[in-house]
């Protein structure tokens, strides 16, 4: 808690910042977050480590196993993937998914600070 300047949501979205660039293997932080402390430099550097290493693991995984695959004709209860329809539907899941997994973080940090302003509300350093 020592290295959150701001409080309220904004110290909240100052954590989110930095934890999403550390996995983004980026490393930045807001201005407003001391982040060198033993305990965000510890922490920080496993998120880091994660972010490179637990996603392409399996990512690596699945494109041997697909390499290995055999090639079959398509049949009359395979779906094309060149359709319109699919791309459309890949499109759609991918807005969909992206959307829930960042509608939290953004509802919780910009959104509530915005609104607490506009309430006259302010938030004091913890």
């Amino acid at each position: 808690m020592a290295g959150i300047v701001n409080g309220g949501p904004h110290g909240l979205s100052e954590i989110l910042y930095a934890f999403a660039s550390a996995t983004g293997n980026n490393g930045s932080s807001f201005a407003g977050l001391s982040t060198n402390t033993l305990f965000y430099n510890m922490v920080l550097a496993a998120a880091m480590a994660m972010g490179r290493f637990i996603y392409v693991i399996p990512l690596l995984a699945v494109a041997g196993s697909l390499v290995q695959k055999k090639r079959v004709a398509p049949s009359p209860g395979s779906v094309p993937s060149h359709s319109p329809q699919s791309i459309g539907l890949l499109a759609g899941v991918v807005l969909i998914m992206g959307g829930l997994a960042y509608f939290p973080a953004v509802s919780l940090g910009p959104v509530t600070e915005q609104v607490a302003m506009n309430r006259g509300i302010h938030y004091p350093a913890p």
